[in-house]
């Protein structure tokens, strides 16, 4: 039997959500590729820049490129909701409201997750919470969900309701 807690999509499919910790090291894992990205491109700019003078802003704008532009890249792997920390955490990121994947919209939850989580993070720290509403995906933990679903066809559990 599928062991974890159980909660289910807006369409009523129980899911076992990820673990916080299992999230987290999901989390820390794309957030250094997203480091490491950005690194080699403002090293890769600057070596660029000694050979050939670029000028005085060619740099600084593209390390604001870089900033926004590396996540939006390896959100381009990160359609099925699968990037490189979560296959090493065993997560997936699915729409909260059917669990199913995120799809196009890879690039931008990539974004989300590597700038925006941590400004998130800060914010609902200092602002003492967040709605229940405001959060449109979830990780959940592949193996247990996988489980739990099949548990379900071959009738050991309840239908949904």
């Amino acid at each position: 039997m599928a062991t974890g807690k159980i909660e289910t999509f807006g369409d009523g499919t129980p899911y076992i959500p990820a673990g916080g910790w299992r999230v987290f090291f999901a989390w820390i894992v794309d957030f250094t590729v997203y480091l490491v990205g950005v690194v080699v491109g403002f090293v890769t700019l600057a070596a660029m820049d000694l050979v050939v003078d670029l000028g005085d802003n060619i740099p600084v704008f593209g390390l604001l490129g870089l900033l926004f532009g590396v996540p939006l890249l390896y959100g381009l792997c990160f359609r099925n909701g699968r990037g490189l920390g979560a296959v090493w955490a065993g997560t997936r990121l699915v729409r909260r409201s059917d669990g199913g994947r995120i799809g196009a919209k890879g690039p931008w939850a990539m974004l989300v997750r590597t700038i925006l989580l941590p400004l998130l993070i800060i914010g609902v720290v200092a602002g003492g919470g967040y709605a229940p509403d405001m959060i449109k995906r979830v990780s959940i933990d592949v193996a247990k969900t996988r489980r739990l679903q099949e548990e379900r066809r071959a009738g050991y559990l309840p239908p949904r309701v």
